[in-house]
This record gives C-alpha cells, structure tokens and sequence, in this order.
C-alpha cells in the first residue's frame, strides 16, 4: 500500500464532534473505533479466512476512521482473537503509518482478564496491571498510551491497589489518563473516593456496556458519573450488529451471531426482537438515517437530570466502509421528544 496521508478536511465534523470528557480537559471524538476481533490474527476467526488481505483491510479502517475525524483507537491487552495480536498488528500500523499524527492520536488500552498462565497474568493486583502495560507498549511499539484502564473490577483485590497501581502508571509516564470498565455505580464511588483520599491520579473515564437493547448504565452509573465529573465511553452500542439491517430478515451466514465470533449469540436473534428492530428502523428511516446510525446518536444523546452524558460511542467494524457509514449518525437533527418517546415504547414493549 502506498504511504498513507490523512485528509486534509478530517476535522471538518458536524459539532459537536470532539465532546470534554467528563471535567477533564480532554476532547474525545463523538465515534471512537475499537480494534477488537478484526485487528487481530487472520485466520483464527471464521470470518477472516475470506479476507484476502486482513492487514490491508485492517490498514484501510484506521485510514479510514482517521480521514472522518476518528482520532480514537481502543485496545486491550487480550484483544486477538488471539490475545495480543491486535495491539501487535495496530503497532505495526501506526508505526509504518501514523508516526507523524501520534500527537494528534489517543490510543488506549486495557487490563483485567486472563493474559497469561498463572496467578500474575489477571485480575487487578499491581503486579498484573503494571505487567500488563508494558507489555502493551511493547506490542504498541509506543512510550506512553493516553488511557490505560482496568477493564474490569476485580472483588478480591482491594480497591485501593487497584487504583495505585494506575496512579503508578500515570505518574511513570506510561500513560497520560487512568479509567476503569464494567465497574458498577459504587465501584466507580469507591474507586474515585481512594483515588481522592491517597493524593492519585484518578479514572477520567468508564467504559460500561450500552445501547438501546442494554441500557443498565441508567440505573446508577450515569448519575455517578455525573456527580463525579467522570467521562463514558459505550462499547456495544450496536449490540454487536444486532442493531443494524444485518439481522432484519434472518442471520446471515458471515454474521458474528452464526459464527459464534463475538457475544451475539444467533439464539438472541428472536422474532420478537427482530420485530422491535424493524420497528425502529422505522423511526430511523424518517429521520433519514439507518438504523446503525440512529442507535449511535441515540447512545450519544444528552442524559439529562444531571446525569453524566456519553462522550464517546465505541464501534467496531469488519471493512472501510462501515466506518464511514457510522461518522454519519451525527449528520442528523437531534431527537425531539416524540422520536424518544416512539423509541421508549418500541424498547418497553414486551414481547
């Protein structure tokens, strides 16, 4: 492929496209991309053994997420499928591509789940956090990420070493910004309240499951992060594809829900749930969106009540396109309150 040179026009986003997150002074864009099941190790995802030339593909999505103001990219330490190999191939990327727009990047990362053999290589004790960014930044090919996060909150470790040993990793420059993911309302307090109280750095940010089928953030965490001034990054606001025209009339045979790739599972692709999708793509077609692009924007409107907004929705994507596609949710008007009311009703209706 030949040298990459971004657009010069990729700042050009409908506002407000670079949201504060939280009461921090850094700037998300409304879209970040996360580098999951299709950054990895071709081959070892049904799906990736059609793609003629995975690296390129996974180039050509960074591209294009760049080139649309995504300046974004999200990783962890288990991201693979193979674990590691989608911080290897982003690395790889970024250094044979983006080595001049570093400044103008965020790239993050993630420890929490099984990464090696062992009582070292999971959880949340110090020694497995601090590990675990290191050997992020070795397979980056990078000095510092600008988030590192617990991905998930682990019960037998104390908080406070938790939350330390991200102190450590931000006061040794290894990374600029600490959060947290999959904490609940009062983790999230508990986490804030040592961080607070021991002079640390803490979590900017929470990184919690949501979308218009997963919408348990509404139930404490939006408000703890308001009260906190701690910023939301939503992974799954697509519910894997589910909330696209993927599903409408059956599960195709490339989904992710057939090849049992990802956590939609095909018996969750129910007819009653199919029929609240096309009910919605409805309300989304006279807004004059898809339905992918009306869930993004739903994500990423105002909460409200003093509860903490959505800085960022988080997709993934298999090809260039998709990417492009998504930028566009924030090109429509903003709900009125009879699209949310319409859209309430589609999700409360039982089955």
């Amino acid at each position: 492929m030949p040298d990459y040179t971004p657009a010069e026009n990729r700042y050009d986003q409908p506002a407000p496209w670079f949201r504060r997150c939280g009461r921090t002074g850094l700037m998300l864009p409304a879209i970040s991309l996360g580098c999951w099941h299709n950054f990895g190790d071709a081959g070892t995802d049904p799906r990736q053994l059609n793609e003629p030339d995975f690296h390129d593909n996974a180039q050509r999505m960074l591209f294009a997420a760049f080139d649309h103001g995504i300046t974004h990219f999200d990783l962890a330490n288990n991201y693979g499928p193979a674990p590691g190999s989608a911080e290897l191939r982003v690395g790889r990327i970024l250094k044979e591509n983006f080595a001049g727009y570093r400044d103008e990047l965020i790239i993050s990362s993630k420890a929490g789940y099984r990464m090696w053999p062992g009582p070292y290589g999971d959880a949340g004790s110090r020694k497995y956090l601090i590990a675990s960014c290191d050997q992020s930044l070795k397979r980056l090919q990078l000095d510092y990420v600008d988030i590192f996060y617990h991905h998930r909150p682990d019960t037998q470790t104390p908080v406070e070493e938790s939350m330390a040993a991200l102190d450590q990793i931000v006061r040794s420059g290894k990374a600029l910004y600490a959060g947290v993911s999959n904490y609940s309302p009062d983790q999230l307090r508990a986490a804030c309240a040592a961080c607070d109280a021991n002079g640390w750095a803490r979590p900017i940010i929470h990184q919690p499951n949501y979308s218009m089928l997963q919408r348990s953030i509404e139930a404490g965490l939006t408000e703890a992060t308001g009260d906190l001034g701690v910023g939301i990054i939503a992974f799954g606001p697509l519910r894997q594809g589910l909330l696209s025209d993927k599903y409408l009339h059956g599960v195709p045979e490339d989904s992710r829900a057939k090849q049992k790739s990802g956590f939609l599972k095909e018996g969750e692709v129910k007819p009653e749930v199919v029929a609240k999708l096309k009910k919605l793509q409805e309300i989304a077609q006279a807004r004059g969106q898809t339905l992918a692009q009306m869930a993004l924007a739903w994500v990423l409107r105002p909460q409200g009540d003093g509860r903490g907004d959505v800085t960022s929705a988080l997709i993934g994507a298999s090809r260039p396109e998709q990417v492009t596609q998504n930028v566009s949710a924030m090109q429509a008007a903003d709900f009125c309150a009879d699209e949310l009311a319409a859209i309430d009703a589609v999700l409360a209706a039982k089955a």
